[in-house]
Parts: structure tokens; sequence; C-alpha cells
């Protein structure tokens, strides 16, 4: 096994997960990147350096999954932190714009094939990878689990008439994230007597392909909390959702 501890990032070949993987690299890890595209990952890890390796993984692949779990097992032995970073905002046509994607994810309208693509990637594929990784992850001294989230899947946000991204909130995007704090808190129950920790994180508003880069935000700046929940000491929480400004309402 070796000394360094280890960290994947999912979706890490590009965006918010491309600079997370960056900045962990920054902080001793040697970073696992992962991408559906294995040649995507190669380039994007040899942009981090040599404490960067790509690691082939599609989350909503079962048999990825495993071969990934497998591959960091024999060549690395170890995993301390597992980024949940991959996802999709919608899976239609690229390019879309917000307002295009977010009239398409209208609950009246919205896709049943659609809104299950994107459960499988924000949702069912964060349980398929944490679940394949959690024995590695309970074998670290002080292992830590991040789950990229958002406020349009917070309920009691969108509730207040006065917050102005509930015009956006439909059956699609929103409530994938909706389920994915719930598995978030759900995951910090169970882990809690082990010291794993267990955080979901909102990022902002950022400027990458799942807005079609309309986000104000850089990626610099979206990827701050991600790292500071990656790198919690055990003094650290466990089951929150927040942004950089603190806690978030579910």
């Amino acid at each position: 096994m070796q000394n360094k501890p280890v960290a994947l990032v999912t979706g890490a070949n590009k965006g918010i997960g491309l600079q997370i993987a960056r900045d962990l690299a920054g902080h001793g890890f040697t970073v696992l990147v992962g991408s559906r595209n294995l040649e995507h990952g190669e380039t994007a890890a040899k942009s981090i350096g040599a404490d960067a390796r790509a690691l082939q993984l599609d989350v909503t692949s079962q048999a990825s999954i495993a071969a990934a779990a497998d591959r960091i097992r024999s060549e690395f032995g170890r995993l301390d932190v597992l980024v949940n970073n991959a996802g999709i905002s919608h899976a239609g046509e690229p390019g879309r714009s917000i307002a295009e994607i977010a009239n398409s994810g209208r609950p009246s309208v919205a896709s049943l094939d659609e809104v299950r693509a994107v459960f499988e990637t924000n949702v069912f594929g964060v349980i398929a990878v944490t679940q394949a990784l959690l024995p590695l992850l309970r074998e670290a001294p002080a292992a830590r689990i991040v789950n990229l989230s958002s406020d349009l899947g917070s309920l009691s946000m969108n509730a207040d008439p006065s917050f102005p991204p509930r015009a956006v909130f439909g059956a699609v995007y929103s409530p994938s994230k909706t389920a994915l704090n719930a598995i978030t808190l759900a995951l910090a129950i169970e882990l809690e007597s082990t010291g794993i920790k267990v955080n979901a994180v909102c990022p902002g508003f950022t400027g990458t392909d799942l807005n079609n880069f309309e986000g104000t935000r850089t990626v610099q700046e979206a990827a701050s909390q991600p790292v500071r929940l990656a790198l919690l000491d055990e003094n650290g929480p466990t089951g929150t959702f927040s942004n950089e400004d603190g806690p978030l309402p579910w």
C-alpha cells in the first residue's frame, strides 16, 4: 500500500471535477481522474501532473465501476477520499440553453426517459460507485465522501417564492439532487460510528457544460468547498448540506 493518501473524483476530466482533482493533488493526494472516456481522462491527468492517474469510470455501468474498484485495490491499495462529482443536467441535445432545459423539464411535459437518464447518473450512479468503494474507504484511517449537489435540490429553498432559481425547479435535474441529498444523509447516518464523514455540497452556479457555460462562478471558486470537505479533520461535520456561506436547508 502506498503511503500517500488516494482520492477518486468521478467525472474529473473537465469542469469542476478537474479542478477538484487538481486541488487535491496540490494537497498531497494521488488523484484518480475518473472519466467515461479514458483518453479524455489521460489528457486531464497529464494537465494535473505526476500525482494524477486516469481511471476509466462510467458511473452508469456496473462493469466499469467493478473494474475501477478492482484497479484501485490492486494498483494503489487504498482509497481515502471519494468525490462523487459526475452529474448531468439533462439528457437531451447538447448545447441547449438553461431556459430550454427548464422548459422541457417542467413536470407537465418532462420525458420519463430523460428523468430516468438523469437519475441514473446523479443518483443511482452515486449509490453504485459508493457501494463498490466502501470496502476500501472503510479500511482508510479517516475516509471522506463528498457528494456534489445543488441548491436546486433544496425543497425548503425552492418552496420560498423569493428564491430566484425556483423558476427552473422541475421534474428532472432538481429532484435528482433532492434524492442525492437524501442518499447523503442516509449514508452519513449508517457510517456515523465508523468515522467516515459524508457530506453534500453546492458548488454554486458555475460556468460548465452542465449549464451550457451560462454559470457565473469559476471552477476554482466552485471547487473550494468540495475540497474543504474532502480535507475535514476528525472534528469536522458529517451528514451536512452546505455551500461557501454555510449550512443549506435540505
